[in-house]
């Protein structure tokens, strides 16, 4: 039976019966035409300007025209925009499919601002493909799916090998604890003194991180319904503590505590850093931009604090706009599915797995597949040949990427957030005598005030 559909304003009763009338299962009316001829929009065309990546979508396009004739794909350089959405979706103009962070799903799903495409990733055969650990961020209480998750990651303990060997510690052992966290960066730097930890800071990448690391701890940064700051708690300020005493204390972080994605790269990258944390595009950033041998990159899971609560997950979800006819919604599944081909079609696979070899790019670098393990592994076995990462390297990370708890980023004014806390952060790692519950309230009032405008 096909559910009834989701609509742009709140359920009610003459709402609800229409739609159960429309694709009920007992009285007899037809289920959708697959092949009825059917016109989608999808967002995110590049702009002209960008003129290889345009041709290359183009080319996607016409490639999935031509294996679905009865679909029509019109394309725009609409994208996510939280400032432009609701305007576009009150005149129904947004495109039939959007691509939207991990952090809106859930309050789009509670809103009934996306439809629900359960029963057309069933028809299409996506259900038994996607990860479930990445699919909850799309996923409403009762299991209903609302998008299809892409590009997703889960953060994780970023560390160079070579310096744990230099410290006599296991490098295929990374710790799982923020006190064993301590400890080997207290280690790294007695044996090589170079920063057994550093913490990013700047360009909000400091509030990004000390996010995470509150969630590793129990802890949260927002409401679940974006409205108020939550980090004023124990678990923040148990980590603040934690990074002052590892700063002051130990003397294990270094001397630099102004780095942002890119300098923390570098100096990692360079030998003088032995932990932060990170993803496993970091591998890119450490390897392929600044020449870090590749075998002395390691990659662990998120270290869990004494209420272990998991790590931030990020990434976008694909979802369907909720005024899309069933038949819309249909096409716009088999568009996700066409998405996904480059991994799940063992041609497309290869094909890809070797261009990106040949361009001298990484082949194979873990992550939070959007895939099931079982058919996220028959995909690596298909490029096997062309895979250039050292895997043994991410076993940590991997073994436990799709059991640890995932929690997404604040849903609301997620980069001001963030902000906010790199000040906290910094005042700690720069001021010895920082007074960490005025900072946490301080920093609690400034983020409130932006929540309530």
């Amino acid at each position: 039976m096909r559910k009834p559909r989701t609509t742009t304003a709140p359920a009610v009763l003459t709402l609800a019966v229409a739609a159960t009338l429309l694709v009920g299962c007992s009285t007899g009316e037809p289920a959708v035409d697959p092949d009825a001829p059917v016109t989608i929009t999808i967002s995110n065309k590049p702009p002209a300007e960008r003129a290889e990546e345009l041709a290359a979508f183009e080319a996607r396009v016409a490639e999935f025209e031509e294996a679905n004739p009865n679909i029509t794909v019109e394309a725009t350089e609409t994208v996510w925009d939280a400032q432009t959405f609701q305007a576009l979706l009150a005149g129904g103009e947004l495109p039939t499919t959007l691509v939207v962070p991990f952090t809106e799903p859930q309050a789009m799903i509670a809103r009934g601002q996306v439809a629900d495409i359960t029963d057309e990733l069933a028809e299409v055969g996506l259900t038994d493909l996607l990860n479930p650990a990445a699919l909850t961020v799309a996923q409403d209480a009762d299991g209903a799916v609302y998008g299809v998750p892409i590009d997703a990651y889960a953060l994780g303990l970023v560390y160079n090998r070579a310096l744990f060997e230099a410290a006599g510690l296991d490098p295929d052992v990374p710790p799982a604890t923020w006190d064993e966290v301590q400890e080997f960066a207290a280690r790294i730097t007695e044996a090589t003194g170079v920063a057994g930890y550093s913490q990013m800071t700047t360009g909000n990448t400091g509030g990004w991180m000390f996010s995470a690391i509150t969630y590793a701890h129990g802890g949260t940064v927002q409401s679940a319904d974006g409205t108020e700051s939550t980090f004023d708690d124990a678990p923040a300020r148990e980590q603040l503590e934690r990074l002052h005493d590892m700063r002051w204390n130990d003397q294990s972080m270094g001397s630099n505590f102004l780095y942002d994605m890119a300098s923390i790269s570098q100096e990692f990258a360079a030998g003088r850093i032995g932990m932060f944390v990170g993803a496993p595009a970091n591998y890119i950033f450490a390897t392929l931009l600044n020449g870090m041998d590749p075998a002395e990159f390691g990659m662990g899971p998120m270290p869990q604090g004494p209420d272990a609560g998991g790590t931030m997950s990020g990434g976008a979800v694909q979802v369907v706009s909720p005024d899309a006819t069933p038949e819309q919604q249909l096409a716009a599944v088999k568009w996700f599915a066409f998405s996904l081909e480059a991994s799940t079609n063992e041609e497309k696979a290869v094909a890809a797995a070797k261009t990106s070899f040949e361009a001298g790019l990484p082949v194979g670098l873990p992550g939070l597949s959007s895939l099931k393990d079982d058919d996220y592994q028959r995909f690596l076995g298909w490029i096997e040949e062309y895979i250039n990462v050292p895997l043994e390297n991410f076993a940590p990370y991997t073994e436990t990427v799709n059991t640890i708890e995932l929690t997404p980023e604040p849903v609301a004014k997620a980069q001001e957030v963030y902000a906010a806390l790199d000040s906290v952060v910094q005042a700690v790692l720069t001021d010895e005598g920082a007074d960490i519950d005025a900072l946490l309230a301080d920093a609690t009032r400034n983020v409130n005030a932006l929540l309530s405008r």
